[in-house]
């Protein structure tokens, strides 16, 4: 039996974010049977505070045996089923850093609670009622949204319309197949099943599963971010375009080629899509080991990117180097950046672009001066939005487990229609479509086997 079935008992986990010497606030989250009793010995309140549903109370936490002062917090009260859980839930608003909350937790732990499984406090809420699985992924995502849209996508999910329209398919599907089973039974006291309406009501059902899974792709975007390697020649301004792009100094600027060593890294959000952008080391032949390694790392980083840009350098023109650079990139998607255009005239540029034709962009940069980094995002853009994003809805995503259960959705109506088509027995009808109904079920949770809730759930922090 899966430890994520093991949902009795009171269960006790920090639901913040312990850091030293930061946060002004710690939280340690009970739900179960005994959370208010917990709640009763360790928690003391000054002068006549009524402990009801949905109040806060002040006072201290004590020690039960020793009565030892341990924080002054705030407590909060939530009896069921009106909680995350659906359970009776307190929670401890205590101090932020680390002692006061690891205290509270272990006092918890010693009267009568344990601790809490990653995830534990959602399944409860999923088991009970209170939330389908989208909302429970939803609720994950939005807990590691990288970007506005990233968090907007996760918020929709959790609000139900990605769950809604797959109830609708999946209702739709059960009509269906109630028709079917029906003349199964009844076959002498129904007419006929016309096969045409069937199929049309299968096509429908596909059409709709089809625009869902077109979402999987933006939705892999926002979750994980697209991967962008800026690579090229020492010295022909990666870090200074790096710089400019996330407006910091990450990078170190010197007119020294190989002064990049190292993979330098930075998380930005362009469009609504988090990229993480690698700043990588000059690519060249060197006898210098430390830099060997770092041109190394140069090649695997573009080779692992969703995106490279290569980088030139207008004033010196394309080299036997660029050339060697491109021939070892150009099969990745690829952006051409000529950088330091406010040193040449327009016709050493020209000559530059005539030089490589694959690329889907070519963009003029002069980074030191801060120039062509709209120019560069607006390519980036482009580059998503017509090779990795075709979805019209920008207000779902379905993530890799709910494409999955989509796909076989898709594969159990499309062999119904076969059947149907091959003039088999109803009996034959009713298999394919079961599979479909099944899948459909799998993404919302009303069809639910303890490896799916496995592979969720543990996916989630332990105060969640």
């Amino acid at each position: 039996m899966s430890e994520f079935f093991a949902t009795t008992g009171t269960i006790a986990a920090i639901a913040t974010a312990v850091v030293p010497q930061q946060g002004s606030v710690g939280i340690v989250r009970v739900s179960g049977d005994q959370a208010m009793s917990i709640a009763q010995t360790l928690f003391h309140t000054p002068g006549r505070q009524v402990w009801q549903t949905h109040r806060i109370l002040y006072g201290y936490i004590r020690h039960p045996q020793t009565q030892q002062l341990i924080d002054e917090a705030l407590l909060l009260i939530m009896r069921a089923p009106r909680s995350y859980t659906r359970e009776d839930v307190v929670e401890f608003h205590c101090h932020g850093g680390i002692m006061a909350v690891q205290q509270v937790l272990q006092l918890c732990l010693e009267n009568g609670a344990r601790l809490a499984q990653p995830g534990e406090f959602t399944l409860r809420a999923f088991l009970n009622g209170r939330l389908d699985l989208t909302q429970a992924e939803g609720i994950a995502d939005l807990v590691g949204a990288k970007s506005p849209q990233a968090a907007q996508t996760a918020l929709a999910g959790l609000q139900g319309k990605l769950a809604q329209p797959i109830q609708q398919l999946r209702a739709n599907c059960l009509d269906i197949l109630a028709e079917i089973e029906a003349r199964i039974d009844f076959e002498e006291d129904l007419p006929p099943l016309d096969d045409k309406v069937i199929i049309s009501e299968i096509e429908k059902i596909a059409a709709e599963i089809s625009q869902l899974l077109a979402t999987k792709d933006k939705g892999e975007l926002l979750r994980t971010g697209l991967k962008v390697a800026i690579v090229g020649r020492p010295n022909v301004g990666k870090s200074s375009l790096l710089n400019a792009w996330s407006r910091s100094d990450r990078a170190i600027v010197t007119d020294l080629p190989g002064t990049t060593r190292d993979v330098v890294e930075s998380q930005l959000v362009v469009g609504g899509i988090p990229v993480q952008v690698l700043d990588t080391a000059g690519i060249r032949e060197t006898t210098d080991q430390v830099e060997k390694i770092g041109v190394e790392r140069s090649r695997r980083a573009a080779n692992a990117a969703d995106l490279v840009l290569l980088t030139i350098d207008a004033a010196a023109g394309w080299t036997e180097g660029d050339e060697e650079i491109y021939q070892q990139v150009q099969h990745r998607p690829l952006i051409l950046v000529i950088n330091k255009i406010d040193l040449v005239e327009e016709t050493q540029i020209k000559i530059i672009q005539s030089k490589i034709q694959n690329p889907k962009s070519k963009i003029l940069t002069a980074a030191s001066q801060n120039q062509g980094i709209d120019a560069l995002e607006t390519a980036i853009l482009e580059i998503i939005q017509t090779g990795k994003v075709q979805a019209a809805d920008m207000d779902l995503a379905i993530n890799q487990r709910q494409a999955a259960a989509l796909t076989q959705a898709k594969i159990s109506l499309e062999q119904v229609q076969a059947t149907i088509e091959q003039q088999l027995p109803l009996d034959f009808w009713t298999i394919d479509l079961r599979g479909a109904i099944q899948a459909l079920g799998e993404i919302t949770g009303e069809e639910v086997t303890e490896s799916v809730l496995d592979r969720i759930f543990s996916k989630f922090c332990i105060g969640k």
